[in-house]
């Protein structure tokens, strides 16, 4: 795995709090197998600002009728959701039994455009955070948030980079490409990993000298 450093996450959830701004009175559902990097912030990001974390049982991210019911009963106010299983989860949405959940945070896939429409419908009072990271940096390294309201929205884009992070769009040659250019994501700040554990061949690849 790569190798991601202690003040890469820190800069994360330190990033994650001035910008979602979590409360003693949020409840934070931690459903997420440590496995997955998100199971960072979810542990950890609560406990740093006093909110409560509220454990899903094993397995209980793939019920949909236990995720609804632990939400309303917890008064659940933030969660997380891989796109395809937020896909899995709206058919059944209800916003009343919903009406705790504040903000939704998708990240590990594209997040679709029919999400967002399918979610702008059923918890229209919700707030959905579209997150981006590769292996490569510590959890996540951009934001776009959904804009409230009727706007229209014709793409879902990975959004603006998060605290101390630079983001550039490279050509084959490392040249910076100019705006509207299609090139490569190349990413820069505290957060990006010290490279590969053990794996030099692949940390030359992914790895670029700044």
């Amino acid at each position: 795995g790569a190798m991601n450093e202690h003040a890469g996450i820190v800069n994360r959830l330190k990033w994650a709090q001035d910008y979602f701004k979590l409360t003693q009175n949020d409840v934070v559902l931690q459903k997420t197998t440590f496995c997955f990097d998100v199971s960072v912030w979810e542990l950890i990001w609560p406990v740093l600002v006093g909110a409560k974390i509220v454990f899903a049982k094993p397995e209980g991210q793939k019920d949909n009728d236990y995720l609804s019911e632990i939400i309303e009963s917890a008064g659940v106010t933030m969660l997380h959701f891989v796109p395809s299983m937020l896909a899995a989860f709206l058919p059944d949405a209800d916003a009343h039994q919903l009406s705790s959940l504040k903000k939704v945070l998708c990240s590990g896939e594209a997040l679709k455009l029919s999400h967002v429409e399918a979610f702008k419908e059923k918890l229209p009072q919700t707030e959905l955070h579209n997150l981006y990271g590769p292996t490569e940096a510590a959890i996540d390294v951009t934001c776009w948030t959904m804009p409230s309201g009727n706007e229209k929205i014709d793409r879902v884009p990975i959004g603006k980079p998060v605290s101390n992070t630079s983001i550039y769009i490279l050509d084959d040659n490392q040249n910076l490409l100019p705006f509207g250019g299609i090139g490569e994501i190349v990413i820069a700040g505290v957060q990006v990993a010290r490279g590969y554990l053990n794996r030099p061949d692949l940390s030359n690849e992914k790895f670029i000298a700044d």
